[in-house]
């Protein structure tokens, strides 16, 4: 059985969910996968009398390939992801309904990024297949996160997500793929918009709580792909190129929720919520630091590179 406190919020947020499932409903497009999908490009694999993959066969680079990966095996993890918000979120009203929603629209993104990579041959489909196999194994597990906490940390996850969706069909330089993660990425901007007005109104109901939570998952945030085999890896590939870095994070994530929020600007605030607010204020600083030190290591070692004529993959 839920706590009195969790019992409170969820009854109390309930008229903000209904709202913004709404609002959801009316902005959120039908889209079919297989309409992105270059089906004439499919051939059969070897055992089909086929031909088996080869890297020559992919018209994305190396990083591209490794970023797309990590794109579809998070999206891959969706069945994890759906019992840790229906664990949160419960089954029963307005809650239960976007929850089996949510779920609904995040299953479509990773039967388009599966059959796009596969029929165009961009990927690896055996490492790919147990690379999946791996991740969802090891699922995802939030540690049974308070309700404040998980409406926080998929506020800054949904954005996250959105962006490194997008900026990787940019870098694939291929406009089918463009397109494609495009697409996915306008429902992941759906997705945190609605996150982020639950926490909009938890701040007005429970300011000091809420404002734990946001600094909790600030200072202690991970993105869900993180068990995917070799992730910080693959991760530090993708914020070489560009795809995923600290700037961006500290820039176009956490930056635009807070301001949002009125974070800084919040008043009213017990000393438990103002105490969490300048945790929160110290590692930004911090974080901003550590982005631009990044940018300068990154741009150093392009220079060497640029001269000694060698091209980024």
């Amino acid at each position: 059985m839920p706590v009195p406190e969790t019992t409170r919020l969820l009854h109390e947020l309930e008229g903000t969910v209904e709202e913004n499932l709404n609002r959801h409903l009316a902005a959120a497009q039908d889209w079919m996968p297989h309409e992105y999908v270059p089906w004439s490009q499919g051939r059969d694999f070897a055992d089909l009398g086929g031909e088996a993959w080869d890297p020559e066969q992919s018209r994305v680079s190396p990083i591209a390939r490794t970023a797309l990966e990590v794109n579809l095996l998070t999206e891959d993890n969706l069945p994890s992801y759906h019992r840790e918000i229906e664990r949160a979120f419960g089954r029963d009203g307005a809650w239960g309904t976007w929850v089996h929603r949510w779920t609904a629209e995040e299953g479509r993104h990773g039967i388009c990024i599966r059959d796009y990579l596969l029929v165009t041959r961009a990927v690896d489909p055996v490492e790919l297949e147990r690379m999946r196999m791996e991740t969802m194994q090891a699922g995802y597990d939030t540690g049974d996160k308070p309700l404040l906490n998980v409406c926080a940390y998929v506020s800054f996850q949904e954005l996250a997500t959105r962006l490194s969706h997008r900026n990787t069909g940019r870098y694939t330089q291929d406009p089918l793929a463009e397109k494609l993660l495009a697409r996915v990425s306008t429902d992941e901007n759906l997705h945190m918009v609605f996150y982020r007005n639950l926490v909009k109104a938890a701040l007005e109901i429970s300011p000091d709580a809420m404002m734990r939570a946001i600094t909790d998952e600030v200072l202690n945030f991970a993105m869900p792909g993180a068990v995917i085999p070799s992730f910080q890896r693959k991760a530090a590939l993708m914020a070489k190129a560009g795809i995923y870095d600290l700037r961006i994070h500290h820039d176009d994530v956490v930056q635009p929720l807070l301001r949002y929020w009125r974070v800084f600007d919040l008043t009213g605030l017990g000393a438990a919520g103002e105490a969490a607010r300048e945790e929160l204020a110290t590692f930004i600083k911090g974080l901003d630091t550590q982005a631009s030190r990044f940018e300068e290591r990154r741009d150093a070692a392009a220079a060497r590179r640029a001269a000694r004529g060698i091209a980024d993959a």
